[in-house]
């Protein structure tokens, strides 16, 4: 199904300007990561299912940086756009079943996989929550 066409040249531009890779929340884990001592992963692995966003490969760690509105949230439960929602939600359902296959895959295989929301990394308390996530993985794993 195509996307829909824009509204607007504004919208046009908005919708442009959405990146797939290097986002604000990914910088941030991956900032948090080599804090915490732990450099060495790889972005966007190809050699592990699902292409995750972060991977450890020798210790068997893929993380996903996800944002909220185009991974559908489950606690920020944002609202289907309101043009063309039959679209969106078809849309929205294509990605949260895909994040799901990819997690799947991942695990069949041995991996853990950790998913990381855009909007936790924006509460304070959150995000140090997250390190300490990240570094009890990453250490269980090594």
């Amino acid at each position: 199904m195509l996307p829909p066409a824009a509204t607007s040249p504004a919208v046009r531009k908005s919708m442009q300007g959405n990146k797939s890779k290097d986002t604000k929340p990914e910088l941030i884990v991956r900032k948090l990561l080599r804090q915490a001592g732990y450099p060495g992963y790889r972005l966007q692995w190809k050699k592990a299912p699902g292409r995750p966003d972060i991977a450890y490969p020798g210790r068997r760690i893929a993380i996903f940086v996800n944002g909220c509105f185009w991974h559908r949230c489950p606690k920020c439960k944002l609202p289907i756009p309101k043009t063309n929602p039959e679209y969106w939600t078809e849309k929205f359902d294509r990605n949260v079943e895909r994040d799901r296959r990819k997690a799947a895959e991942l695990e069949e295989e041995g991996w853990k996989v950790l998913t990381i929301w855009e909007c936790e990394l924006k509460d304070a308390g959150k995000r140090k929550d997250i390190e300490y996530a990240l570094i009890r993985l990453v250490d269980e794993q090594g």
